[in-house]
């Protein structure tokens, strides 16, 4: 009852915060998937719970079910909302929770997979599953609604974490990883990617410059740089404003500049001068969202420093730019600073006139940006796609387990 009440909650505010309309697609979407992962779940080798329907389970359910596939681990996902699952204890060998709150039925499928001997793997891409990091984030004091706050009571996932049964986590990042390994657990860093079926999307619009009015409804003049800033929820408005400086004396200084902002994002008054020039793109599904960052020629990749959280979030904003061959202006934290080499394929910045200097450098120079762009391409191809992954230690730990 208790995560009926939470779906209820955030359906209402999807609605209240996208309108009828959008937010009604995004519900009919998730009840879609919810229909398709039963229909689609197939007897196998790894089942992966996951406690959503957004980027997070998109990278880290099915991203990772494509990639395991195609590595020769037979992978379904399920959302933990099925009240079947404990039954599927007896198909598979491996299960992976992924976000997953305890309710009776994940307690009842752990019980039955724990009686079978059988492999349970703690995934993350977030510190949620630690209670004190959520409900220190502006998004949980002030974006979050009653119910919402409801799945944060505790940590999502922290009965399996702190479970002594449990011997393994998969993990995004680095500094995630020595997180969950203070947990006294093995830890697994596999990377998010971008599957095949996106791949595909970004390979045409980068094929198809010239014809990408169907991937996207934004048009802007031929001399205008771009520079795009896509946040996936409210909680990343803290992270844009540690860059607003910094945008306010660019766009001072270069007329020529359009700022591209997608998702709930609150700009700072400083930049409301400049609202003629800053452009709100609307929730668009995932198979349109490629054709709206392309219209980026520079993306941003802000975060708060030294802020647990913010510090746990994976590079994908390099990736999901680097795809289409746009240089990305990243924060100089850990995790950019292993995806990006500064200056080659990408910018790391940490001050604010770090982030001026190296705008400007790309603002001003189009071949540096195709360049950069360029490479940030190879890198994600090499490194951050389902097409040529390669996480051989962690594919060899999974077939073992199917022994």
């Amino acid at each position: 009852m208790e995560l009926f009440l939470i779906k209820l909650g955030k359906a209402f505010t999807t609605i209240k915060r996208d309108g009828i309309i959008v937010g009604g697609k995004r519900i009919i979407n998730y009840l879609f998937l919810f229909t398709k992962t039963i229909l689609a779940a197939k007897p196998g080798d790894i089942l992966i719970i996951t406690g959503g329907v957004g980027d997070s389970a998109h990278y880290r359910a099915h991203n990772q079910a494509e990639e395991f596939n195609l590595h020769g681990l037979k992978t379904s996902v399920m959302l933990q909302d099925n009240p079947l699952l404990p039954y599927y204890a007896d198909k598979y060998k491996i299960f992976i929770f992924h976000r997953t709150i305890v309710t009776p039925t994940i307690a009842k499928l752990i019980e039955n997979i724990k009686k079978q001997n059988k492999e349970i793997i703690f995934e993350t891409d977030d510190l949620v599953f630690d209670v004190k990091h959520i409900q220190g984030t502006d998004l949980y004091k002030n974006k979050m609604t009653y119910f919402e706050k409801k799945q944060y009571e505790k940590g999502v996932g922290e009965e399996i974490i702190k479970d002594s049964y449990v011997k393994v986590c998969s993990t995004t990042t680095t500094y995630l990883a020595k997180i969950l390994e203070g947990y006294g657990k093995k830890v697994f860093i596999n990377k998010n990617k971008i599957d095949n079926h996106e791949l595909e999307i970004a390979e045409k619009i980068l094929n198809n410059k010239k014809e990408l009015s169907s991937l996207s409804s934004l048009s802007l003049a031929p001399d205008a740089v771009s520079i795009g800033y896509f946040s996936g929820t409210a909680s990343h408005n803290r992270d844009f404003a540690t860059i607003t400086d910094a945008l306010v004396e660019i766009m001072k200084k270069y007329p020529q500049v359009k700022l591209l902002l997608a998702g709930p994002l609150d700009v700072e008054n400083q930049l409301n001068k400049f609202k003629g020039r800053i452009i709100h793109l609307p929730f668009v599904s995932r198979d349109k969202y490629f054709g709206n960052v392309y219209k980026a020629d520079i993306a941003l990749a802000p975060l708060e420093i030294g802020v647990p959280y913010c510090e746990a979030k994976s590079e994908l904003k390099f990736f999901e730019a680097g795809i289409l061959k746009i240089p990305t202006v990243a924060v100089a934290n850990q995790t950019f600073k292993e995806a990006i080499e500064d200056g080659v394929d990408g910018f790391l910045a940490g001050t604010t006139n770090e982030w001026i200097f190296k705008l400007e450098k790309l603002i001003t120079d189009e071949k540096l940006r195709q360049e950069m762009g360029e490479k940030a391409y190879a890198k994600v191809m090499a490194e951050y796609t389902n097409r040529n992954s390669h996480n051989e230690e962690y594919y060899n730990y999974l077939k073992s387990k199917l022994v």
